[in-house]
């Protein structure tokens, strides 16, 4: 379980630390407040990579700090880790989280006080918590998300992982023996060319998409003083000039401050000038960050130059492309082990015979765990639509047999039903926006609900709804906050007034600055801020009883 988060110098945070309970936590504050900052922060400190544009500006680092008490049932597995990881064990079994970041790129990371990779955390990461995005019905729309559903729901992810390394030997000795065995009395000779043509490959080692990337760095350097002039250009235009864009917007922006007291209608102009402000002033840091990162080095230039007239001679002389130059000297190890390997044909048919009773083996047994967990997940999740507004609705999981593939022998597919009487049809096929918002979240209710993950992210997943489904929404959430730790990023009303703790994403000018603050909520303190989701900027007695209501019910 999360149990506190500490920023400092962090976008617009100059300074906050955030304690957090068990059971469901809501996030709510206006558009552009900043309450996706804690969850980048929390990615951060898991494992994401760091940018230099999240430095509050005028600050040479930021640091971040998240410590999680760990759940009894996963104290085991997690002492492991941090043993075969060679982290200290907390004796109260706590793991201290801390990374941060400097204007030069450098990053450092820390488990428990000993030196942590960016691998490290994100494998500790995965243990600890489970973000579910504000995207996450679109994918649901793909098959192969809907495989890791399904896989998740029932825990399958080991089995399917030994499908995948099974599947793997297998296709790699079947392709041994089919080009065994289609050298012929060729061999010698194919052999010896091959093995001169990857002793040339070996020395020149093209790596996959390199030809890109040397294409894309030589035209940034050798116009680097075009682009760096461009940029300077528009940064003055922007912030630095005496009359820049910035500068006019803000008088602007002061001058409708002022009207605002005399014309409340002036409040959403207002505030589109706010977000303006803000556009502008994320445009202006992404210029200087890109500013500060490019640089004239005319050796680089000449390095670049010569690795392209190496990689360009090759592709030549062997008639493909430069680009082509990674698939070549993969192939070629291929043909060359293959050649090697077909003195003895009959010993690859014997190993590939073993290897696919094997892979046949795991793939069925996969199959079955697969279609009992389909069943349950499809009752479960048409459970769940008859409370989202979806009556006499179903879900379907699908489990049909296809081609063998590293994912087994099955293909899965959610067929769903929208009314009564309706026959199931694919998903993408069937739903609306907002049929696919709802389903989407019943399931990653669902699912998570047999995750082994104690900390569930859920980040505006409840985007498309309303009513009395949002009621619903924040019910299922309240209750998987049962088995759980749950934080919410939400607009909806209905859903932040199901929660055991709420917390308040607010900006505010300071120095000249944004800043932006998190505020935990007394119980008046939520009437305000529920009111305020219900009836925009303008708070009446009216909203102020029915967020009452609200919370009332909770």
């Amino acid at each position: 379980m999360l149990q506190s988060l500490a920023l400092r110098d962090f976008v617009i945070v100059d300074h906050l630390e955030l304690d957090f309970g068990s059971g469901f936590s809501v996030l709510t504050g206006e558009t552009g407040a900043g309450k996706s900052i804690l969850l980048d922060a929390l990615a951060l400190a898991l494992g994401e990579r760091a940018d230099t544009s999240q430095i509050r500006e005028g600050c040479q680092r930021a640091e971040i700090s998240a410590i999680f008490q760990v759940e009894e049932y996963l104290q085991e597995e997690i002492a492991a880790w941090l043993h075969e990881a060679d982290f200290p064990l907390e004796d109260d079994h706590r793991i201290v989280i801390k990374r941060s970041m400097d204007h030069s790129g450098r990053s450092k990371a820390y488990i428990n006080g000993g030196a942590a990779s960016l691998n490290q955390l994100r494998e500790l990461g995965d243990r600890l918590v489970d973000i579910h995005g504000q995207h996450a019905h679109q994918l649901l729309l793909k098959t192969g998300a809907q495989r890791e559903l399904l896989d998740r729901h029932a825990n399958l992810y080991d089995q399917a992982a030994k499908v995948a390394q099974a599947y793997q030997l297998m296709n790699a000795t079947s392709k041994q023996l089919q080009q065994a065995e289609a050298a012929g009395a060729d061999l010698q000779r194919e052999q010896e060319r091959l093995q001169w043509q990857l002793d040339e490959l070996n020395e020149i080692a093209p790596q996959a998409h390199e030809w890109g990337e040397i294409q894309t760095s030589h035209a940034r350097l050798a116009n680097a003083a075009k682009i760096i002039q461009g940029i300077e250009l528009a940064i003055d235009h922007l912030s630095d000039a005496e009359n820049s864009i910035e500068s006019q917007l803000n008088r602007v922006q002061h001058t409708i401050d002022d009207l605002v007291k005399h014309d409340a209608n002036l409040n959403e102009i207002n505030e589109s000038l706010s977000n303006a402000q803000i556009q502008i002033d994320e445009a202006i840091h992404g210029l200087n960050r890109y500013r500060q990162k490019m640089d004239l080095d005319p050796d680089r230039l000449a390095e670049l130059e010569a690795r392209m007239q190496v990689l360009h001679t090759a592709a030549r002389k062997y008639k493909v492309n430069p680009d082509q130059l990674p698939d070549l000297w993969i192939s070629s190890q291929e043909k060359l082990a293959a050649f090697t390997a077909a003195q003895d044909i009959e010993s690859l048919r014997q190993k590939l015979k073993i290897q696919e009773s094997d892979f046949l083996k795991l793939a069925k047994d996969l199959s079955t765990r697969r279609q009992q967990a389909a069943i349950e997940l499809g009752q479960a999740v048409s459970d769940a639509m008859q409370r989202l507004a979806m009556s006499g609705g179903q879900l379907q999981v699908l489990v049909s047999p296809t081609e063998a593939s590293r994912y087994g022998i099955d293909q899965i597919e959610f067929l769903i039903a929208a009314h009564s009487g309706s026959t199931p049809k694919p998903l993408a096929k069937v739903a609306s926006g907002g049929e696919l918002a709802r389903i989407s979240l019943a399931i990653s209710v669902i699912t998570s609900k047999a995750s082994f993950t104690p900390t569930l992210i859920f980040d505006e997943v409840d985007s498309g709804i309303g009513g009395a489904v949002a009621q619903t929404v924040g019910e299922l959430l309240r209750q998987l906050g049962g088995s759980h730790q749950i934080l919410c990023v939400t607009h909806l009303a209905q859903v932040a007034a199901q929660g055991d703790h709420h917390f308040k994403v607010s900006k505010q000018p300071l120095d000249g600055k944004t800043h932006s603050d998190v505020k935990s909520l007394g119980r008046q303190e939520r009437i305000e801020e529920i009111a305020r989701m219900l009836g925009g900027t303008t708070i009446t007695d009216t909203t102020r009883r029915h967020a009452r209501e609200l919370l009332g019910q909770t």
